[in-house]
């Protein structure tokens, strides 16, 4: 990965993204937060198939992680500039090799290279940075994306809707399907309500690992595809509020990959 690696400081102060980054602006004078990690793994997950080690998510990871320590962030934060102009992880096609850029509200924080051919099981990046058309990410890749960003995290009722939100979606049919994966998400968020051992209980990755191939329909993400998961997602929630990472956070993600 050819991503030269910053070094993070000492001290008492928080790791701000203009310690870690070459970049300017508002954002290279912002603390790096927990859920600003989580939104970039996320991107990372759906365009490559994993989150790249030394890269941009990783490199916000520690950073975020030193930041909480000091007590300058909370688990829950995200920075207000990453929440309203988001993150990108786009590709192109140069002299046979793959360029990756990633970038933090509009700022590139990574550009790296892979070849063409993606090796060592990794899929191909989906999103070109200007130009030709590519093809986009679909719900059910979406959801795979979630067993790996929050595989290990047990069904709950809130999950179990969103992936019955997500499958309805992608086949088109107005119910979920008998032995489908919503279906299955509903049966075992319902064991799970009654499984005391953590370790016992089906996570997300049980379900979703081979979601792709279990659907009997999909389609690219939409706007309101991830509306109508994150809705679902919420209202099965005391705090209305969605898991980082989880299903509608991934949605929600590859919505604004696909439109970008």
């Amino acid at each position: 990965m050819n991503q030269e690696q910053p070094m993070l400081h000492g001290g008492s102060e928080p790791i701000k993204y203009g310690d870690v980054f070459e970049v300017s602006s508002q954002l290279a004078s912002k603390p790096v937060a927990p859920q600003d990690v989580t939104i970039m793994q996320s991107a990372e997950t759906i365009a490559l198939g994993h989150v790249p080690r030394g890269g941009p998510a990783s490199i916000m990871q520690s950073a975020a992680a030193q930041n909480e320590h000091l007590g300058a962030v909370s688990r829950d934060d995200m920075t207000d500039i990453t929440r309203d102009e988001g993150v990108t992880v786009s590709q192109a096609e140069v002299g046979g090799t793959r360029l990756v850029s990633e970038a933090v509200a509009g700022e590139v924080v990574g550009q790296y290279i892979y070849p063409s051919e993606a090796g060592d099981g990794e899929r191909a990046a989906r999103y070109p940075t200007t130009g030709a058309q590519s093809e986009s990410t679909t719900i059910g890749e979406a959801l795979e994306a979630v067993a790996l960003t929050a595989g290990d995290k047990p069904i709950e009722q809130s999950d179990a809707a969103a992936i019955q939100a997500a499958e309805v979606r992608a086949t088109g049919l107005a119910e979920v399907m008998p032995g489908g994966i919503g279906a299955e998400a509903q049966h075992a968020a319902a064991i799970n309500a009654r499984t005391t051992p953590e370790d016992d209980k089906t996570s997300l990755s049980d379900v979703l690992t081979d979601a792709t191939s279990r659907l009997i329909g999909d389609k690219a993400v939409k706007k309101e595809d991830a509306e109508g998961v994150v809705g679902a997602e919420i209202r099965a929630k005391r705090d209305l509020a969605t898991h980082p990472g989880g299903v509608a956070a991934s949605m929600a993600v590859a919505s604004s990959l696909n439109e970008f």
